[in-house]
């Protein structure tokens, strides 16, 4: 079992008294008075049916939308971040998207250099090396020429993956990251997610804060260090593992002993 230890400092990602808007219309109210603290270096997966609006949640957490009511801190500093001069603050968040949310005219070499490019002012060559280690990373190295609508999505979440770690953030926030994955490729995922979390790869020694939306407990409980549930309009943290076990909540307990993300796949994608 997988142990992820706190860091000593402010909380990376901290709600009071928060109001939730659907992220397509903010006078739709996707969750109320969420109260919730992610200390450095947790692992949370936050979990719930379809349609509860897991997706608007990560959003609102890594500061793509405002809150209807509350607030919302990482590092201590106010979010959103939407002004120029605190994107450092901003870049200290990184989102992995469901799907990957590549742009098809360019290489899977080239979506993953977009960071560098963009927020560090490199050139190809110059972020070239960093690229190439962080495609090697992610097994990525023979697709580094391909567009992304020739290789599988398997592959393209990855690349989604890869791009979010390329500037080095402190929190990665993940949308649904096992969701139609064949079990080969979803093991893989959480596999290197809990290296990230122990701080046990090339990217650095210091276990990095995770947050996680799915479906399903179940492929997590061995994985993640802190579980917490969305549905029916209430974010509801439930706590570490030992309280996820021992919840008599009639949902947590069907999310806990349901079909995992990946085996919910309606076909087997090819590697």
């Amino acid at each position: 079992m997988n142990e992820t230890a706190t860091i000593s400092g402010p909380p990376a990602l901290e709600m009071r008294d928060l109001a939730l808007g659907a992220m397509r219309d903010q006078s739709v109210s996707v969750a109320e008075e969420i109260n919730w603290t992610v200390n450095a270096g947790e692992f949370w997966v936050v979990a719930g049916p379809q349609r509860s609006g897991k997706s608007d949640f990560l959003m609102l957490t890594g500061g793509l939308m405002s809150p209807t009511r509350g607030r919302h801190r990482c590092f201590g500093a106010e979010m959103p971040i939407f002004e120029e001069e605190r994107l450092a603050e901003r870049l200290r968040l990184g989102l992995v998207f469901d799907g990957g949310q590549l742009f098809n005219h360019l290489t899977i070499a080239e979506n993953v250099a977009l960071p560098l490019r963009y927020h560090e002012n490199l050139t190809p060559d110059e972020a070239e090396p960093r690229v190439q280690a962080m495609l090697e990373l992610a097994e990525l190295s023979r697709f580094a020429d391909c567009a992304p609508p020739a290789i599988a999505r398997n592959w393209q979440k990855r690349a989604g993956l890869a791009r979010a770690l390329m500037l080095g953030p402190d929190v990665l926030l993940l949308d649904n990251p096992l969701a139609r994955l064949d079990p080969r490729h979803a093991n893989w995922w959480l596999n290197f997610l809990g290296q990230l979390a122990r701080g046990q790869t090339a990217l650095r020694a210091q276990p990095m804060t995770l947050v996680a939306t799915s479906e399903s407990f179940r492929p997590w409980r061995d994985h993640a260090s802190h579980f917490a549930l969305l549905n029916d309009g209430k974010f509801i943290p439930i706590g570490n593992r030992a309280a996820l076990e021992a919840s008599a909540d009639a949902l947590v307990r069907e999310l806990l002993a349901g079909a995992t993300d990946a085996d919910a796949s309606t076909s087997v994608q090819k590697k």
